[in-house]
Parts: structure tokens; C-alpha cells; sequence
């Protein structure tokens, strides 16, 4: 992977580079599935934030759970979670523009004041393509999109993950930038693009 590819995973379409990891441990807590899936999700945030080298936690002292995963058939479910529109603000006109868009998920992120990432909500409208997905291949694509701050254009074209035999894997170009993303030297956000030579540079390590 070159810096031009690491910079366009984090250069938004509006054109503006930001980059983005957690600043504390991930509290994940998981909405409208069965324990077995529940399982593969929690199991899908161990490997993914063990590969980053940070840390989950079982709670958050400011925020309980900082990581919220929702399953759901309607966009409309949204609105009957008690005390959900405290936490995504205009959460009515949201929801309103996910269905028009005919939306399959969604991804909010909060933030600390030095910008790296404080809390996480994934909404995911389980429709037939979907819940055609195996629940591993779902939850782990769902964590590594989480993990970091990407572009929103980051995988329209390419999934984050591979096939590799009868496995999906996270791709070794993804998880190797996970990893260096989370080096203890870097700062948690980054609005320059040059961090992208930073990223670049520590790829070219040996491990």
C-alpha cells in the first residue's frame, strides 16, 4: 500500500483528510440478536482490537458501554429506542433520510476534544442482502469499519476484507495499517494529510 492509497482511505468525498482511533478502551454492547451472534460480535471486537494493540474494557466510567451495535429489520425502530435521540441528535430527520436512501447501515462517531474517537454507534437494517451475509463475515467488517475513522468512501469500491479458502479474512494490507495506526507515538486524530507518510513509513518496519 503507498501513502496516495493510505491518504485516500482517510480523504473524505468532500475532500477534507481525517484520520481518526479510539482514545479509550471500547465498551461494545450489541442490540436485537441472539446470544450465539452476540458472541461472534464480541469475538469479532476481541480480534480486531487485539491486532491494534489497544484494549476494551467492561465499562466505560462516563458512558457505560461507548460502543453500540444495533440490529434491527426498520429504520423506524430507531425512534422507539428509549433516550436515543440524546444520544444521535436529529435522530427523527436521520432516520428519515436512511430510508429514503433505502440504507442498509449507518456508522455515527462522537469524539474526545483532542478529536480521537470517544463512542461509536452501528445500525445495521438487516435486509435481504444483508442477512445473506454470514454473522462472522458481518461482525468483522463491522469492527474494522469501526475501529478507525475511514472515509466514507474507503470501501465502496473494496471490502476490507478477503477471501482465503473457505475463511473471510481482514485483508493483511488493512490490518497491517490498523496496526500502525494505533502506534502509542502517533497522535489519536490527525487532519494533515502527511500523517498518511507517517502511517506509510511505519508499514515499512520490519515486525
Amino acid at each position: 500500500m503507498n501513502p496516495d492509497e493510505i491518504e485516500a482511505l482517510f480523504t473524505r468525498e468532500s475532500g477534507e483528510f481525517l484520520f481518526a482511533r479510539w482514545g479509550r478502551p471500547i465498551v461494545p454492547i450489541v442490540f436485537g440478536v441472539e446470544d450465539e451472534t452476540l458472541a461472534t460480535v464480541k469475538g469479532a471486537f476481541e480480534a480486531v482490537v487485539s491486532l491494534a494493540d489497544h484494549k476494551m474494557a467492561e465499562t466505560d466510567p462516563e458512558l457505560g458501554a461507548n460502543c453500540m451495535v444495533f440490529f434491527f429489520r426498520d429504520w423506524k425502530e430507531l425512534l422507539e429506542v428509549p433516550d436515543l435521540d440524546r444520544l444521535i441528535p436529529d435522530l427523527g430527520p436521520l432516520v428519515d433520510r436512511l430510508i429514503a436512501a433505502d440504507a442498509n447501515q449507518y456508522r455515527v462517531f462522537r469524539f474526545e476534544e483532542d478529536g480521537a474517537i470517544r463512542a461509536a454507534f452501528v445500525f445495521l437494517r438487516m435486509d435481504k442482502e444483508l442477512s445473506k451475509v454470514p454473522a462472522e463475515t458481518l461482525a468483522l467488517s463491522q469492527v474494522v469499519q469501526t475501529i478507525l475513522l475511514w472515509s466514507d468512501t474507503a470501501f465502496r469500491t473494496q471490502s476490507p476484507l478477503a477471501v482465503a479458502g473457505d475463511s473471510t479474512i481482514l485483508r493483511p494490507d488493512i490490518a497491517g495499517l490498523i496496526r500502525v495506526a494505533y502506534d502509542p507515538v502517533l497522535p489519536g486524530s490527525a487532519q494533515d494529510p502527511a500523517h498518511a507518510l507517517r502511517l506509510f513509513a511505519r508499514l515499512q518496519q520490519p515486525q
